[in-house]
């Protein structure tokens, strides 16, 4: 595979990657552009047809990548295919980024709406990152990049449970820098606002039916650069973090988010 980064910018060569919900949006930009840098890819999704179309797609390409079902939430699922990819070869980078959305306030928010939302965004997070912290100690290396939002530190309306749960994985980032950094193992999180994916068009045709063209233009307006962004530009920035570029880089969230916190 050709292109940026083939002169040994940001290369992931001999690199191993887990991308959880590597089927679409997101994970799927940050599962490309890892193997057209060099990564072998493993892209995890609850959608296997999702999931294997990515690395049908990268192996196409001349990159290399497996495509593995599990659901997050599951512990059992998780370690099932951490230890299948691990019998076989280690993982250098895990990137978290499966997760699900919420639209409501506090009392907008049934009790199993909140379950699920915390199994998937925090829980599922959890399972990742315990699942192949032993493997990584024991190695003394490892990235781990988690997904996170602009809805971890800001005040978003309509968003209590959500931001619940990506406030949760900005604090486990903290955490899990601080307590293995003896271990060489680097764990950072991005925070995006809100980027144009397929799941955002489906959110907006089920939730807004009729409106679309105006809630998408209510949705890129509020952001102060006028537009979301799109996934690619949030790949870019995950493989910068998890390349050997930014060694000396722990414990940071990286807001990208089109001005949002500064100049509003």
């Amino acid at each position: 595979m050709s292109g940026p980064g083939s002169n040994g910018t940001f290369r992931l060569d001999n690199k191993v990657a887990v991308v959880t919900g590597g089927g679409s949006g997101i994970g799927h930009s940050i599962a490309e552009i890892f193997a057209r840098h060099g990564a072998c890819v493993h892209i995890v999704d609850m959608d296997s047809s999702h999931a294997e179309g990515v690395a049908s797609e990268i192996r196409s390409s001349g990159g290399k990548a497996k495509a593995h079902t599990c659901d997050v939430s599951i512990r059992a699922d998780v370690k099932r295919v951490f230890d299948e990819i691990m019998r076989h070869e280690p993982v250098d980078i895990l990137v978290n980024n499966a997760g699900i959305a919420h639209v409501g306030t506090l009392e907008d928010t049934p009790e199993e709406e909140f379950d699920r939302v915390f199994q998937v965004n925090v829980k599922g997070v959890y399972n990742c990152m315990y699942c192949c912290i032993e493997h990584m100690k024991s190695r003394r290396k490892g990235v781990i990049l988690n997904l996170a939002s602009i809805a971890s530190s800001a005040g978003l309306p309509d968003r209590f449970a959500y931001s619940m749960s990506k406030g949760a994985v900005l604090t486990m980032t903290y955490s899990v820098a601080r307590d293995y950094m003896s271990y060489n193992i680097r764990c950072n999180c991005i925070s995006p606002a809100r980027v144009y994916t397929p799941f955002v068009e489906g959110f907006v045709r089920k939730n807004y039916p009729g409106r679309e063209k105006e809630m998408f233009e209510k949705l890129a307006q509020s952001q102060p650069i006028g537009r979301m962004a799109e996934p690619k530009e949030v790949a870019s920035l995950a493989l910068f973090l998890c390349s050997n570029e930014a060694s000396f880089i722990t414990g940071v969230d990286y807001p990208i988010d089109g001005g949002f916190f500064n100049l509003r």
